[in-house]
């Protein structure tokens, strides 16, 4: 029963047009800016120019690696989080705001398997989100730039050149890592769906909450608690890409993230669960 509930709920999202919105802005950005590098001379000349001031040659690192990477970061931080908050956002509200939530409690389902199968699927669209980001990445920068090393300049302000073998292995575990980031994302907006609130509120109040932490992080003075922001763990994946990579700050991260997530779920279930459903 749960499988085929389960099943059921995938074909409901995915029928949904704006469930699409995030692949294709995405692939959109990504393909831009691969078409930008490759054909115009400002941004390869520049990033030719920054390898060579450190002494390395710009023939090994100007790679499909290094460009799904330069594409991956950006595109990541920034469209990622909207796209997932979209979704997440609909998940809940948008059942109740069709009038349709009553009609599904009246089936032999509980308040806490609906929710349950709700968060599932949208962590089902988070992981594919995130691979279909990684994967369309390293696949349309193959069309225009050779094989070779992998250069990243990570916006931690360091920067990285790993080998081809070892690139390949930092880029898949970096585009896995970003799925666990999507996950959070999206279950954040889900525990306010499960709120009293229209969609596009669910969405902006997840927005809002992760801009905050953001730009409290990014402030100076609070370098030294920001550990305790949720957006500076949610940027551990690009920390697969350091040499050597710290497993145990990766590690903190993802139990930190874990935890979230468990507290997004209780709370968003809990007040499902007291919802007055009726009125």
């Amino acid at each position: 029963m749960f499988y085929y509930q389960f099943r059921n709920e995938l074909w409901k999202l995915f029928g949904k047009k704006r469930t699409y919105i995030g692949f294709g802005m995405c692939l959109l950005a990504e393909a831009i800016i691969i078409l930008l590098f490759r054909y115009t001379h400002g941004p390869r000349r520049n990033m030719v120019r920054h390898l060579e001031l450190m002494g390395y040659s710009s023939d090994k690192f100007m790679t499909n690696l290094t460009m799904a990477t330069a594409v991956l970061l950006p595109v990541a931080i920034v469209l990622l989080p909207l796209y997932a908050a979209l979704v997440g956002g609909d998940l809940m509200a948008k059942e109740a705001e069709d009038g349709t939530l009553r009609m599904i409690l009246s089936r032999p389902i509980s308040r806490l398997r609906l929710v349950t199968i709700k968060w599932l699927a949208g962590a089902f669209f988070s992981v594919l989100l995130a691979l279909v980001f990684g994967s369309f990445g390293i696949l349309f920068a193959s069309f225009f730039f050779p094989s070779g090393g992998l250069f990243a300049l990570l916006p931690i302000g360091t920067f990285t050149l790993i080998d081809p073998a070892a690139g390949w292995q930092c880029y898949t575990a970096a585009t896995l890592a970003l799925s666990v980031a999507a996950i959070t994302i999206t279950g954040l907006a889900w525990m306010f769906s499960c709120c009293n609130v229209k969609p596009a509120a669910a969405t902006i109040l997840a927005l809002s909450f992760l801009l905050t932490n953001q730009i409290i992080e990014q402030i100076p003075y609070f370098h030294d608690w920001q550990a305790w922001f949720i957006t500076y763990h949610l940027g551990f994946w690009m920390k697969m890409f350091q040499q050597p990579v710290p497993l145990w700050d990766i590690g903190q991260s993802l139990s930190i993230l874990f935890g979230f997530n468990l507290t997004f779920f209780i709370i968003g279930s809990s007040i499902f669960q007291m919802r007055d459903i009726k009125s």
